[in-house]
Order: C-alpha cells, then structure tokens, then sequence
C-alpha cells in the first residue's frame, strides 16, 4: 500500500529521519517521502557512520532530498571537510556550540537545544541571524540526542509562536504522537530517529512509512499554534 495518498498538502511539515547507517535503507527512507536524511558524524553515538560510508551512501540518494550531518562539538575544520567530501547539504549542531561558531558556517547550519524548561527561549534568543534553523530536542544529562524521550511541546508552541525562525521538533516523536505533535506545535519540520528503529542505526521501515503518512496527513497551519 502507498501511504503517500493526496490528503499529503502543501505546508505540512518536512521530515528528518535520522542516523541511518545503511545506503538501501536511506533510499528507502526517502521513498516513503522522508524530505532530508540525517547521518551521525559523533564517534560515541551507536549511529556513527564513517566519512566514506557517508559519502557512498549520499550518492545513491535520490534528488531533492537534503542531507544532514550531525555533530556534536566538532572542529570548524573537521565539519567544512566533511561537507565538502561527502557533499552534505546541512549541519546540524548538538554540541555546546556558540553563536560566533555557528555563523561561520552559515547558511548550512541548524543549531540543535535540549529543552529542560523555558529558558531555552533566552538561549535561542543569541542565535538569530546566525543559523538556519533550530532544533527542539529533549534534555539528557547523559545523551546530546537520540534519547526517545519526549519534553513540554507547551515550550515548544511558544518557541515556534516566539521567534521566526524554522523550528524543527524532535524528541520521543513516533506513529502514535506524531498527528498530535503537528497539531499543537506546528513545527516547521519533524525530527525521528529512535522511535522508529528495530535497533540503533537500523530502522523499522513500516514505521517510517507510518510515521511519515501521519505527519503529512495530520491537521497543519503555516501560521503556527496562535495564527
């Protein structure tokens, strides 16, 4: 069955699936209508993909669909080559990484926030104009990420209501919460990764068929939750 049916409109939000590791996977990822693919760069993550397996495994995406490197407190130096030689289109910082650092490598950069409570508005507040866009995951004192753990999508509603920048939301999303995340938040896009897997790296593919059809089917306003 094609989950991918014509209630699929305009304005719903973009789709992230994250740490894949292998090439036939992330193709098919994107086939189910995934937007953007995320590759782990970050040596401690059970996600981590090399920088030749990265590379082998973007060419035999799809166009149109945007690649995503992760890092986590990574070197200016290393971040550039590894998107000039895998040839990502975006990275995504998870690390203490500061807003000078991150406008060096404008216009590709999403800076990722672990929500505890709602003075992660005051932290996004210094990075506007500098990325280009953010991420809302939830806090871990042991993980910068990954966790399958959901946070306050109040916090999350007021970020989206608060700033203007696109607001990506992650954290414990999965089939069964996902149309409810779209409704209250309305993010600009979805981040998944751990709640779809049969085990780290390895994706579970109906439920990213699953969770990409109700994301894309679910209530959705490009106005955001007050518009």
């Amino acid at each position: 069955m094609n989950l991918m049916t014509r209630e699929n409109r305009q304005g719903a939000p973009r789709i992230k699936v994250c740490g894949l590791t292998d090439p036939i996977q992330a193709r098919s990822v994107c086939e189910a209508g995934a937007d953007a693919v995320g590759l782990v760069f970050a040596p401690k993550s059970p996600r981590f993909v090399s920088r030749e397996d990265a590379r082998q495994m973007i060419k035999k995406l799809p166009p149109f669909v945007q690649t995503v490197g992760v890092f986590v407190d990574e070197s200016l130096e290393v971040i550039r080559d590894m998107v000039n030689f895998c040839g990502l289109d975006l990275v995504q910082l998870h690390g203490n990484e500061a807003p000078g650092f991150c406008k060096l490598l404008a216009p590709r950069v999403i800076k990722a926030f672990r929500v505890k409570d709602q003075g992660v508005l005051k932290e996004i507040e210094n990075y506007q104009g500098k990325v280009r866009g953010i991420l809302l995951d939830s806090w871990s004192g042991k993980s910068q990420g990954g966790t399958g753990k959901r946070f306050d999508w109040e916090i999350a509603r007021r970020v989206v209501s608060s700033f203007s920048l696109p607001v990506i939301l992650a954290g414990g999303l999965d089939c069964g919460n996902v149309r409810e995340a779209v409704s209250r938040v309305h993010p600009w896009g979805l981040d998944v990764s751990s709640r779809v897997e049969i085990s780290p790296g390895v994706k579970d593919m109906e439920k990213v068929k699953q969770f990409i059809f109700q994301a894309k089917s679910a209530p959705f306003s490009s106005s955001g939750p007050d518009g």
